[in-house]
Order: C-alpha cells, then sequence, then structure tokens
C-alpha cells in the first residue's frame, strides 16, 4: 500500500467508527485493500474493534494467504488445524458481540517464534532430539500476547536452538527471505520476518542476541527492534545480558504496538515521530576497513542517511577509540560461556548425533575457556561499555550496516567468505551487530532499499542504554522521509 493510499485509508477507518454499523462497514469497504492481510496490523485491529470486519473473515484471509505461498517460503511451522482456528476465530467473534473485548490483538493470528512454547503446541527449538515434545504451559512472553487477544496459529522456523542467522534444520528445511525465496531469510527470526515481509503474519515476535532480530529485518525488508536488555527482563543484571526477545513490524507503529504488549518493564505509551533537525549521528559504516563487506551495502546506506541529513541531522563518520578484535574476543568469550550447560548433550552420544557441526564446535570452544579468558573478557567489556558513554556524550545515534552481505541462496549453511576475505567461523560474518548486542542498547534495523538484483538491505540505529523511545521515535521519523518500507515483493504461489 502506497504512502498516499494509507494516509486516506486511515482516514477512513477513523471516520468508519463514528458511523452507524451498516453504513460504517460500507465506507470501510470502499477504502479496503485488496485482501485483509494487506491491512496494517493496528488498522486491522480498528477494524475487528469496531466491526468492521469479523475475526473470522480475519482468519480465513490469512489462511489462504497462508496456504498459497507458506509452502514456497517455510516461514510458519507446526501449524493449527485450520477448522480449529477458524473455531476459535469464531469464538472471538462471540465474545466481541457480548461486549468482551480482550486487547488489541483480539481474534488476530499470530505465531511466536519456535524458540517459545506454547501450550499443547508442538516445540522442537528447531532441533531432532525435541521432534515430538508438546508445550505444556505458556511461557511468559506468549501469556502476555495471549492476553491481548491474539490467536496462535503456529510458530516460526528458527535455527536449531537459534544458533546461526540462517534460518533452517532438519525437522523442517530452510526459509526463504520474502523478497526472494530462493535466498536466506536470515536468522535466528527468519521465520518471523519472513511471515511478515510475505503479509503471513499481522506482527511477530523474535529473540536477538547476535543480530537475530535485526539481520532478518533487513533480509525481509521489515523491522525489528531489539530491546535494551533491561526491557524484556525481570532480572537486574543491566547492560550485562547478551540475549533479549524483541517485537518485529510491518512499520514501526506496529512494532511499537507490540512491545507495549511483550515488554515485562514499563515502556512509553505514546511515540512521535523525532524531530531531526541537529539530531547527531555518527556513521561508522565498516569500522575504517575491519569489516569485510559485500560491495553494495555501504552504498544503500549512504544513500539513506543523506536522505536523514536533508531532513536536518548533522552527520559525521567517526569510528571509536577502541582495538575492535578485543571486542571479538570479549564477544565469543561471554557466547562461548553460554554454551556450558548444552554439555550434556555433547557427552551423550546419542544426542550428540543429532546437534549440527557449529553447535558441537561452540560446546567445545566453551570447555577450552580459562577463569582468566572470562576476567580478560569482563575487562574489555567494562571498557566497550566506557566508551559507548564517550561516544553518546557526543552523538544521538551509532549507525552501522544491519549485516555485512546481503541474503544469499538458502541452501549455503553460512557465508565462507566476504569480498575475498575469509571468514574463520560460522557467525564471523554478522560481527557488526557485536557493539550494540555487547553494549546492551536498544537498536532498531531500518531498510535501505535494495540492491540491482533486488536483494534487500538494512541499517541499525543504536541509542544509548535506556533510550528505547528515542530510537523508536527515529524510526518514525525515518518511514516519513523514506519509502522502502511501501516496496512489496512479487511473491511466489505454491504449485
Amino acid at each position: 500500500m502506497d504512502r498516499r493510499r494509507f494516509l486516506k485509508n486511515t482516514a477512513l477507518f477513523s471516520a468508519a467508527s463514528t458511523l452507524p454499523l451498516a453504513v460504517s462497514r460500507q465506507l470501510f469497504a470502499a477504502g479496503m485493500p485488496p485482501d485483509l492481510v494487506d491491512l496494517t496490523a493496528g488498522n486491522l485491529s480498528v477494524a475487528i474493534k469496531d466491526k468492521h470486519v469479523s475475526c473470522v473473515e480475519v482468519m480465513q484471509a490469512y489462511l489462504r494467504h497462508i496456504n498459497t505461498y507458506n509452502p514456497v517460503y517455510n516461514a510458519i511451522i507446526n501449524r493449527v488445524d485450520d477448522d480449529k482456528l477458524i473455531a476459535q476465530a469464531s469464538e472471538a467473534d462471540q465474545a466481541l458481540a457480548r461486549g468482551e473485548y480482550r486487547g488489541w490483538m483480539h481474534g488476530m493470528p499470530h505465531a511466536v517464534k519456535e524458540l517459545q512454547p506454547v501450550a499443547g503446541l508442538r516445540f522442537t527449538s528447531g532441533s531432532p532430539m525435541y521432534a515430538d515434545r508438546i508445550a505444556e504451559s505458556d511461557s511468559d512472553l506468549v501469556v502476555r500476547i495471549r492476553a491481548a487477544g491474539a490467536i496462535f496459529i503456529g510458530k516460526t522456523n528458527t535455527p536449531e536452538f537459534g544458533l546461526g542467522s540462517q534460518s533452517y534444520n532438519p525437522l523442517f528445511g530452510a526459509t526463504g527471505s520474502a523478497c526472494n525465496p530462493e535466498l536466506t531469510s536470515g536468522g535466528s527470526s527468519g521465520g518471523a520476518a519472513s511471515g511478515l515481509g510475505t503479509h503471513m503474519l499481522p506482527v511477530a515476535d523474535g529473540s536477538d542476541m547476535m543480530g537475530s532480530l535485526r539481520n532478518p529485518g533487513a533480509f525481509n525488508n521489515v523491522i525489528g527492534f531489539r530491546p535494551g536488555v533491561n526491557v524484556m527482563t525481570n532480572n537486574p543484571t543491566g547492560p550485562r545480558a547478551l540475549s533479549t526477545s524483541g517485537p518485529m513490524g510491518r512499520n514501526t507503529a506496529d512494532t511499537i504496538r507490540l512491545l507495549q504488549t511483550i515488554a515485562v518493564q514499563p515502556v512509553a505509551r505514546q511515540y512521535s515521530p523525532l524531530n531531526l533537525n541537529d539530531v547527531r549521528i555518527a556513521w561508522l559504516g565498516n569500522l575504517n576497513n575491519y569489516l569485510a563487506m559485500e560491495p553494495g551495502v555501504l552504498d544503500l546506506c549512504d544513500a539513506s542517511l543523506a536522505d536523514v541529513s536533508s531532513a536536518g541531522a548533522r552527520m559525521e563518520a567517526t569510528q571509536p577509540n577502541f582495538t575492535l578484535s578485543d571486542l571479538w574476543f570479549c564477544w565469543t568469550t561471554l557466547r562461548h560461556s553460554g554454551r556450558a550447560s548444552m554439555k550434556t548433550f555433547y557427552d551423550n552420544p546419542a544426542t550428540r548425533a543429532q546437534l549440527k557441526p557449529e553447535v558441537i564446535w561452540e560446546i567445545e570452544q566453551s570447555m577450552l575457556l580459562t577463569d582468566s579468558d572470562r576476567s580478560q573478557a569482563n575487562r574489555i567489556r567494562g571498557d566497550w561499555y566506557r566508551e559507548l558513554n564517550r561516544l553518546f556524550s557526543v552523538y544521538d545515534f551509532l549507525v552501522l550496516p544491519t549485516a555485512q552481505v546481503f541474503p544469499y541462496p538458502k541452501d549455503t549453511t553460512w557465508p565462507r567468505e566476504i569480498n575475498g576475505r575469509a571468514m574463520d567461523t560460522y557467525h564471523r560474518w554478522m560481527e557488526v551487530v557485536i557493539p550494540g548486542s555487547l553494549g546492551g542498547l536498544p537498536v532498531v534495523n531500518v531498510p535501505v532499499g535494495f540492491d540491482a538484483q533486488g536483494r534487500p538491505m538494512g541499517m541499525q540505529i543504536m541509542g544509548n542504554y535506556g533510550e528505547d523511545q528515542k530510537v523508536l521515535e527515529f524510526a518514525l521519523a525515518y518511514e516519513q522521509i523514506t519509502d522502502h518500507l511501501q516496496k512489496r515483493p512479487q511473491l511466489v504461489a505454491a504449485a
């Protein structure tokens, strides 16, 4: 939907809510997109609440769309039977008729990342050792989404245990990018991002340790937001956690709405596009050639940053005062330390045989670490916090590309080289996301467009710790001056 049509439809939906039902349904239909799945999550929510469409109509539209395209893109797995979902949608309509409105997701279809348990649904974590596991209860995140009224239609695909930025596993195969199903959707929230980009889902949840919300956002031309690590937990560890759950959306407003639903800590309720006049932005580029970049990535970022500059922001190319190889040592040491709990899988020959080589390697790396390694990693991390504090005393935002490569063929497990430079580990090609992750910062992926082959790319907008609202308000402003999110892919239907 282009911007003019979006604004027209939003005005129609708002006006329709004040009219008698028969009249407002006619007015709504006049501004209706060709398919209900093309409504934004926010507009879909209004349409259901004001009874312009029924939950059954919405579910039927989404199931038709999913049945047409999911066999090609493989975004949604462990699906609930269509008949059961229609019955749940009918019950949601009956509840609405009784005046029982459950929340902004009332009757909306939703699929959670396969690393989250949903009571009664298959819960594999992408691993063959859990192929037949059925979740007995909802995770806390699922409880919050269910309380908002969502109907769970299945799960979204992820790599084994969420390890890797390519969403494939031996149970379900690989997920294709919404922009080209032959290319990877990224990961580990690849199924979520592909489901959004193909309009098989209104919004999606995911998680992010090493770019797992940001990289799929870039590879599917959608928004992926990694909240500051304090937002999604009651654990008072500050920015020291490496991973966090977070929201994804077809636009920033939908992403914000889902964040407000799933956040553990209170988040802002009102957001407005940031005034970009005199906003100070540090463009870090490829970190002075420290990072290998596929040709074309930096060019797309430069073009979008020029639009931001034209809107009044002050752009400056700069570099951290830091030995960047120390960040890699710090990151891998802390990351591998977290794999020690998986050693029981490694020690048992039966389960070890079911682990992919990259998981085995991570466990083996955890066994090699010493107390001195961990102490040095924590010292480096403290130094990085101090450098971030220095940078944010000068700049409002730090900006990097979201990925170092464009989406690559989904039958490739991971890139072995970038622009002639060899990648020595299965996750070295995503080193660009470490500065934000290691700082526990709020980071949003915003799209920067497409290369000549139609492959999408994004850039990371990093804000200071605790400034999640400011980061999202930048994304709202960015949407006003760019049109990347309005470019829909030509979807490939199942034969």
